[in-house]
C-alpha cells in the first residue's frame, strides 16, 4: 500500500506535479488580464486622440438649404448650414421662448418674413421647408441693410440676424453684446467644417439625369 507504484505498474503522479497546475492557471489568467488591459488602454488612447466628428447637413434638408442660398450671391450653403446649426442644431421644434423653429424666427420677424414656400396654404415657422427659405430671404435683406458699415459683411449680417439690423447700424459694427459676439464667432468656426462635409455630400450625391 505504501509503494510509489500503483496497481498494474503505473506510477502514481507526484504531489509536486499536481501542485504546479494552479500556478500555470494563474499565469495564464494574468496574461489574459494583461492583454485586456492593453486593449482597454489602446481604446482609451484612440478615443482621446480620434479626429473630431464634423457636422453635416441632414440629408432631408440639403436640397432646401441649397435652394435657399440662390436668393442672393452673398449666401453660401456652408454659411446658411452653420447658421442653422447655431440657431437650433437642426431641430425644427426648437423653441427658446422668444424664437421658434429650425431658423429661430421671432414671431414679429416671422410675421413680416414668413412665406408659404411649400404651397400648402400656410406659412409655418415650424416647417423647415418654409422656415429655411425665409431665413435665406431675410439674410439677403440684412446684407443690404448693413452695406456701408465697416467690417466683414457676413459677420455683420449674422450679427443683424441675432441682434437686429438697428443694433448693428447703431454700433457701426458688431454690437458689444456677448450673445451676439459669441453667435458670430460660433458660426464663423462652423463654416469651414460645413464646407468640408458639404463638398463630400455633393460629391456623393447621384448626378442629375443627363449629366
Amino acid at each position: 500500500m505504501g509503494s510509489a507504484v500503483a496497481r498494474h505498474g503505473v506510477p502514481r503522479r507526484s504531489g509536486g506535479e499536481g501542485a504546479g497546475r494552479p500556478g500555470r492557471r494563474r499565469g495564464r489568467a494574468a496574461l489574459a488580464l494583461g492583454a485586456v488591459l492593453i486593449l482597454v488602454a489602446l481604446g482609451v488612447v484612440w478615443w482621446l486622440t480620434r479626429p473630431p466628428t464634423l457636422p453635416s447637413i441632414p440629408p432631408q434638408y440639403l436640397a432646401t438649404v441649397q435652394s435657399a442660398t440662390k436668393t442672393c450671391p452673398e449666401l453660401s450653403v456652408p454659411m446658411l448650414a452653420a447658421q442653422l446649426d447655431a440657431e437650433s442644431h437642426w431641430d425644427p421644434r426648437a423653441d427658446s421662448g422668444q424664437a421658434q423653429g429650425i431658423a429661430q424666427f421671432h414671431p414679429s420677424t416671422w410675421a413680416e418674413w414668413g412665406r408659404d414656400y411649400t404651397g400648402d396654404g400656410k406659412a409655418d415657422v415650424w416647417n423647415p421647408a418654409d422656415a429655411i427659405p425665409a431665413q435665406g430671404a431675410y439674410m439677403c435683406h440684412l446684407f443690404k441693410q448693413i452695406k456701408g458699415i465697416p467690417g466683414d459683411p457676413t459677420q455683420l449680417a449674422l450679427a443683424a440676424y441675432n441682434a437686429g439690423p438697428g443694433a448693428v447700424r447703431k454700433a457701426q459694427g458688431i454690437p458689444h453684446i456677448p450673445e451676439t459676439q459669441n453667435y458670430v464667432k460660433r458660426i464663423e468656426a462652423l463654416i469651414p467644417k460645413y464646407t468640408q462635409t458639404y463638398a463630400r455630400q455633393i460629391s456623393a450625391s447621384p448626378s442629375p439625369p443627363g449629366n
